[in-house]
């Protein structure tokens, strides 16, 4: 009966131990081995070079489980988009996902590859016209800040008068955004106007209408997008009005009907924002992972400007003001 038991002990261990070394030489020999750590994780702001332009991109990678690489990526245009999975091998650095098309002029997957150096990405991808393209990314940075803030003066960015203090985003397009009757409107869609002056953590007021079925949104920094849109009684989410663009949802639809004057309230410190609609706190102290489609720029470390969309419907403005982080 021992010698029985002893046997059967000697036969378990022997099999644990070829199952452990089996497992080992299996993941020597996988390609793709996932850590429980992968250096890929992370947020990582993008600048994307096709030919003789440039745009920005966003890309955060998380683990999921044991092994798999999951994650969210922002392209030039349209919003944050789930990335399914993503291939990563440890040893060389190597990365590669695809993605289906969202505003892309075209019907295959979008294919990314590229490699970690350091706390740099290099990569490329291709175009709407299957021509290569080329990326580099960096690890965006946190945005924390320590103890209170102090606010400084209040400036009126729109003075009820002219333009002064705005430029459009575009010099090649037409600018259709006028002054009227003490209000700034964007009378003929087409072109963003953005301001002058830069700006990093800051409270914003601005009061608008539109009318129905109209579109608009102001970049933060010029970055993030909070968005303005005819979206009265819809069930919200965060591509709709008061919402981070494909980032943030308001808890609540606290807009008006098309026609009537609304206030939008920002207070954005770092990457936390806090967004009023018409006296309802709708998103608080949410954190913004990273840019939306249309920004700027995705240097997010720096100031920028405060941008309002104009490319897409008519919108009005009675007051802009900003109080500044002193």
């Amino acid at each position: 009966m021992k010698f029985f038991f002893s046997i059967r002990c000697f036969n378990a261990i022997a099999a644990l131990v070829f199952i452990c070394i089996s497992s080992a030489r299996a993941q020597e020999n996988d390609p793709f081995v996932k850590m429980d750590d992968p250096a890929l994780t992370g947020r990582w702001d993008w600048k994307v070079t096709d030919g003789d332009a440039q745009y920005p991109s966003w890309m955060e990678v998380e683990l999921s489980g044991y092994r798999t690489l999951v994650g969210s990526y922002v392209g030039q245009f349209g919003s944050a988009r789930p990335i399914g999975n993503i291939d990563f091998n440890a040893k060389t650095g190597e990365f590669r996902f695809t993605l289906p098309p969202q505003w892309e002029k075209r019907t295959t997957r979008i294919v990314f590859e590229g490699k970690l150096e350091g706390d740099t990405l290099r990569g490329e991808t291709s175009n709407a016209d299957g021509e290569t393209i080329h990326f580099i990314a960096q690890r965006s940075p946190s945005l924390e800040r320590e103890g209170r803030l102090k606010w400084g003066k209040k400036i009126k960015l729109f003075n009820g008068k002219n333009l002064d203090g705005w430029k459009p985003r575009h010099t090649d397009l037409p600018n259709g955004w006028v002054v009227k009757k003490g209000l700034l409107i964007n009378a003929e869609p087409g072109n963003d106007i953005l301001t002058e002056q830069t700006f990093e953590d800051f409270k914003l007021e601005a009061q608008f209408r539109y009318p129905e079925e109209s579109n608009s949104g102001i970049y933060l920094r010029g970055r993030h997008e909070v968005q303005i849109e005819d979206n009265y009684g819809m069930i919200i989410n965060s591509h709709r009005i008061g919402g981070v663009y494909g980032h943030l949802s308001p808890r609540i639809n606290a807009s008006r009907p098309a026609g009537k004057w609304q206030t939008l309230k920002i207070t954005l410190i770092g990457r936390v924002v806090t967004i009023e609609l018409n006296g309802e706190a709708i998103i608080e102290r949410q954190v913004i992972p990273g840019i939306t489609g249309g920004a700027l720029d995705s240097d997010e470390g720096k100031p920028g400007p405060i941008l309002i969309q104009g490319d897409h419907g008519v919108v009005e403005f009675r007051k802009l003001v900003i109080t500044p982080a002193s």
